[in-house]
């Protein structure tokens, strides 16, 4: 790739008229000017808009805040993100926190204006102080997965799809039901808690009791939802169907199912949530939310501020659907689990 340096090089002049060539400064001659960009086409140069916003005092850096960048479901929101930045002039800064501390700071971070031009803030919460600090420096800032109060953004209803969930299995004849969740994070956010509601508002809706004994919560990651699960088998009347919070979590639920020489479904019927690339491939049945869609979207609502059409922001819930595949089936009173 040629740098601005190549530029100057073959155009006879300093760095310092390249740039000012590429922030369109009156201080350089119409026939220098010419002479540079000639350069610039032919050696197909792209300057970069991080250094382009310094020279500037200003930046064309939108800042994603996000508390874990790797987790699945953040990488798929982040894709949604790039494809809609793409070709917009804008570049993508990724802030990965792990505590409020940090969380606070890089919030501060994304409202300054020689850091980022606009900010997303991807899973997250914020304080009524944090909130404040957002909505006092008018900068765009947008949120995704997550209603945070005087932000526009795009969130799904978690309760309504940890009760979608439980419905679909109860709708198959199941009625002992175990749920496989996560804790809160070290950031506050847990929609886990939101989708254990919706589990148990559709057992209460089917007149099944709540076993205390059939819930079991943990770190959000495949092996403690394996370690969990296998707890279930020992108890005296262990579930035939499992809700998971997460498809990363189901997939943990599965090997704990098979580490038992059991099957899925016939043994037990298994859901999870998120609907990631992953899930389709195994054949897990899943609640689908929109990962993609929500990171397009969230960006599409930064650009749309940056352009100056503030107008019409809301908040938007995204839809949410049950997708089944092999991973459920009416419940086998005779399998292994009773002994048969």
């Amino acid at each position: 790739m040629p740098t601005i340096f190549d530029v100057a090089q073959a155009a006879g002049v300093g760095v310092g008229t390249v740039s000012r060539v590429l922030n369109d400064s009156p201080a350089v001659s119409d026939s220098t000017r010419s002479r540079v960009l000639a350069v610039i086409s032919a050696l197909d140069y792209r300057p970069s808009s991080l250094a382009r916003g310094l020279s500037l005092g200003t930046s064309n850096i939108i800042g994603a805040v996000v508390p874990t960048v790797t987790h699945p479901s953040s990488m798929e929101r982040l894709h949604g993100v790039l494809d809609e930045l793409g070709g917009s002039g804008y570049d993508l800064a990724l802030y990965q926190v792990e505590g409020e501390e940090q969380r606070s700071s890089r919030i501060r971070d994304i409202v300054r204006p020689d850091r980022c031009s606009a900010g997303l803030l991807v899973s997250l919460r914020a304080t009524p102080d944090e909130i404040f600090l957002m909505v006092r420096a008018k900068r765009p800032v947008v949120a995704i997965d997550g209603y945070i109060e005087g932000l526009p953004g795009c969130h799904i209803d978690n309760v309504a799809g940890g009760r979608m969930a439980t419905e679909h299995l109860l709708a198959l004849g199941h009625r002992v039901i175990a749920f496989v969740g996560d804790v809160e994070d070290d950031l506050g956010f847990n929609p886990g808690a939101a989708r254990f509601e919706g589990y148990r508002a559709a057992l209460r809706g089917c007149h099944v009791p709540l076993r205390d004994d059939l819930i079991k919560t943990g770190p959000s990651c495949r092996e403690r939802a394996d370690q969990l699960t296998g707890h279930l088998f020992d108890l005296a009347e262990p579930p035939t169907g499992i809700v998971a919070t997460s498809d990363t979590q189901a997939f943990g639920v599965m090997a704990a199912v098979r580490s038992r020489g059991m099957e899925v479904p016939t043994d037990v019927s298994v859901v999870g949530f998120d609907d990631l690339e992953l899930a389709g491939h195994l054949g897990l049945t899943t609640v689908r939310q929109p990962l993609y869609e929500s990171g397009v979207l969230g960006a599409r609502m930064v650009l749309q501020q940056l352009d100056g059409h503030r107008d019409g922001l809301d908040v938007v819930e995204l839809p949410l659907e049950v997708v089944v595949r092999e991973t459920t089936a009416p419940p086998n009173n005779g399998s292994a689990l009773y002994g048969a």
